[in-house]
């Protein structure tokens, strides 16, 4: 019987076999760098909820504070992959959220025009308080000025001051 191989390709054939087997065993079950921990995760996520002025980098400044050590940018891929965007979108109101901040101190008005039995055509000037849903009816003239409208409105001011809860009339 003949070999074709020599005794050093037999032995290196088998530290090839047992290197491989040992890179398996000691080979990361995920790829790549280890997750961040779900504590941080959780901190950082909540930081920026209650500071939505903060950046990732302002962020990453205040977490350096009671040591904890994580890189900015894992900060802001925490923050991309939960959704919250970056810090002047998340910082500024909507106009929703404006109006219902604001409700109790709007004030819509228009003028609306309607004919008289007679034919005159008049101009009614109204208010509505978006708060309450309260309306107010200004007035009513043929002709609207600038003075008509703005003594409309001192009054509409006077007469909501002594009708408000807690003032006497």
């Amino acid at each position: 019987m003949r070999l074709l191989v020599r005794p050093d390709t037999v032995l290196r054939w088998h530290r090839d076999l047992i290197a491989r087997r040992h890179a398996a065993g000691s080979r990361p079950k995920r790829p790549g760098r280890p997750r961040t921990m779900h504590s941080v995760r959780t901190l950082v996520l909540r930081l920026a909820r209650e500071n939505p002025s903060w950046g990732y980098r302002r962020l990453h400044g205040e977490l350096l504070v009671p040591g904890v050590k994580v890189a900015a940018s894992t900060v802001w891929e925490i923050l991309k992959d939960a959704g919250i965007d970056p810090a002047p979108e998340r910082a500024c109101s909507t106009w929703a959220d404006f109006l219902r901040s604001q409700a109790d101190a709007l004030l819509a008005c228009d003028f609306l025009e309607t004919v008289t039995l007679t034919g005159a055509r008049m101009y009614v000037f109204a208010v509505i308080e978006h708060a309450s849903r309260r309306i107010h009816i200004l007035g009513a003239t043929g002709h609207p000025t600038t003075a008509w409208v703005a003594q409309a409105a001192k009054h509409l001011s006077w007469t909501s001051k002594a009708t408000a809860p807690g003032r006497g009339s």
